[in-house]
C-alpha cells in the first residue's frame, strides 16, 4: 500500500461543489489532480469554476497571483475513471446516491493502481459497503469533507470493517497535508456531523411547515439565539436539499427511528426542483452567482 510521502497525484472523481474544493485544496497543498466527471466538458467547467474561486481570492488578497497559477498548473482534466491508474490516491464525491457510488467503486477496482487508497467523500453511505464492491476493501475509507471544502477545517475519517490500519494512517496524514482536522468516525449512518446536522435541518423544515414562523425567522432564531453562523434553512440550500433528503431517507430506514423521518416539505422542494443555492432556488431564491436575492 502507498505510504502518506509517496502520494504526490490525486484523482477526484466528480467536478460538482465539493469534487471542485476538494481538488482546489489539494492542488494548492503542491498534490497533482487529475479531475473526472461524466464527460470532460463537465470538467472543464469544474476547472473554471475553481479558477474563478481563486480568481476571488486574489481580489481579495488571500493568495498571489503567482500562487493561483500554480495551483491551476496542477490540475488537469481526463476522460474517464480509466483515466485514474497512475494516481496514488483517489476521492470519489459524485453526487450522494448509493448506486452510483457502488458503480464507480466497482470501477476504481479494476482501474486503479494495486497499491492505491481509495476514498469516498459521502456522507451517509456505508463504507463497507463500498469497499466490498470495490474488490479490495483494505484499501478502502471515507474521507468526508465539509462544505465549503477550502474554508471549512473539518474532515471526518471513517473506517469500514475491513480498512487496514496504513490506509487510515495515509488518508490522516493527507488530510493534515491539505491543512485539515480529522475525527474518526465508525461506519453507521450519517457518521458524527451529519448524525447531528440532519435531525437540525430537518426539524427546521417540520417547523416551516407547520407554521411557527418564516424562513427567516427560523434562521434568525437560530442564528442569534443558538449563535450559528448560518441558519439551517439557507444551510440546507446550501448543502442542497436533494441530498439533506437522502441522507435523511437512508438515516431513516437504516436506523428505523422515525425522528430522522424526512419532512414532507423538503420532499416537495425537491420533488419540484428545489434543490437549493445549485438550482437557484430552495428556501429561498438566488442569482447565477448563488447570492440570496
Amino acid at each position: 500500500m502507498v505510504k502518506a510521502e509517496e502520494v504526490r497525484s490525486l484523482g477526484v472523481v466528480g467536478a460538482g461543489q465539493m469534487g471542485r474544493g476538494i481538488a482546489q485544496v489539494a492542488a494548492q497543498s503542491g498534490l497533482g489532480v487529475v479531475l473526472v466527471d461524466q464527460s470532460p466538458e463537465v470538467a472543464k467547467a469544474g476547472v473554471e469554476r475553481i479558477r474563478e474561486a481563486l480568481e476571488r481570492l486574489v481580489d481579495k488578497d488571500r493568495i498571489s497571483a503567482a500562487v493561483r497559477d500554480a495551483t491551476m498548473e496542477r490540475i488537469g482534466v481526463r476522460d474517464g475513471l480509466a483515466d485514474l491508474g497512475a494516481c496514488e490516491f483517489l476521492i470519489e464525491a459524485a453526487p450522494e446516491k448509493e448506486e452510483l457510488k457502488l458503480q464507480i467503486f466497482e470501477k476504481l477496482g479494476q482501474v486503479a493502481r494495486d497499491d492505491a487508497i481509495l476514498a469516498s467523500n459521502t456522507s451517509s453511505i456505508s463504507i463497507t459497503k463500498l469497499g466490498a464492491r470495490s474488490g479490495r476493501p483494505e484499501s478502502v475509507i471515507g474521507m468526508h469533507f465539509m462544505n465549503p471544502v477550502p474554508v471549512m477545517k473539518l474532515v471526518e475519517i471513517v473506517r469500514g470493517l475491513p480498512t487496514s490500519d496504513e490506509a487510515y494512517q495515509v488518508t490522516v496524514d493527507l488530510a493534515r497535508r491539505f491543512g485539515k482536522v480529522t475525527i474518526g468516525a465508525r461506519d453507521i449512518p450519517g457518521f458524527i456531523v451529519n448524525r447531528m446536522l440532519i435531525p437540525l435541518l430537518n426539524e427546521a423544515c417540520y417547523a416551516l411547515y407547520e407554521g411557527l414562523g418564516t424562513a427567516e425567522d427560523i434562521d434568525t432564531g437560530v442564528k442569534l439565539g443558538l449563535n450559528h453562523p448560518m441558519g439551517p434553512l439557507e444551510l440546507a440550500d446550501l448543502v442542497g436539499l436533494d441530498t439533506c433528503l437522502y441522507i435523511a431517507s437512508v438515516l431513516h430506514e437504516e436506523l428505523g427511528d422515525d425522528k430522522y423521518r424526512p419532512c414532507p416539505l423538503l420532499r416537495q422542494h425537491v420533488a419540484a426542483g428545489w434543490l437549493g443555492r445549485k438550482a437557484g432556488r430552495g428556501f429561498y431564491r438566488y442569482d447565477d452567482r448563488g447570492q440570496r436575492l
